[in-house]
């Protein structure tokens, strides 16, 4: 198998682009792409997309989102973080469903991959205010590590920290993640 990064943006501008790419470099130095990881190699999620179950979500959202958002207002005033931000975050991320799970294996309200979990000391992703708390505190860190440049924070949220600083501190050239970043933004009324 080859590495091929024009296998990638194809895959990235055809329909298949709702689907969440790993990125695996070799001993060898050879970089491979993948939206279904083999077991036993160190996949990197590099782009992650909406749980299968987002479309669906959207008719029950009004009533999710006032039924969390006290707990949003709570986590936005304990660790400064605008609230408006994080509803946006949250609606874009799952549709406000707590039960919300992607195919690369992020949970709940905020999507939360295991690592960022245990980074932030969550420990039920299921739970929804751990769940929102641990994702305000994530995207505190991206808005901290981005000197509050929401742009790139969001773009943080959604492609990794690591991305964006592997750009120069810019959005990736991911379309999921641009399209990610304007739709957060439009949320959120900054767009």
């Amino acid at each position: 198998m080859k590495p091929c990064k024009i296998c990638l943006c194809l895959l990235l501008l055809s329909g298949a682009a709702e689907a969440d790419i790993f990125k695996y470099t070799a001993p060898d130095g050879a970089v491979y792409y993948t939206d279904q990881p083999k077991k036993g190699f160190d996949y990197r999620l590099i782009i992650h997309t909406r749980p299968k179950t987002y479309l669906h979500d959207l008719k029950f959202m009004p009533h999710n989102k006032s039924k969390f958002a006290d707990m949003i207002s709570k986590a936005a005033d304990k660790h400064k973080v605008d609230a408006r931000l994080l509803h946006a975050v949250i609606q874009a991320e799952s549709a406000y469903n707590p039960l919300a799970v992607s195919s690369a294996g992020a949970v709940g309200l905020m999507q939360l991959m295991p690592d960022t979990a245990r980074r932030y000391g969550v420990l039920d992703r299921r739970d929804a205010e751990q769940n929102i708390d641990g994702g305000t505190r994530y995207l505190k860190d991206l808005l901290a590590r981005f000197n509050s440049n929401l742009r790139l924070a969001v773009a943080g949220y959604n492609a990794g920290e690591g991305a964006v600083m592997k750009y120069n501190n810019t959005v990736p050239p991911y379309p999921e993640t641009q399209n990610y970043v304007q739709q957060v933004l439009s949320l959120y009324g900054k767009g």
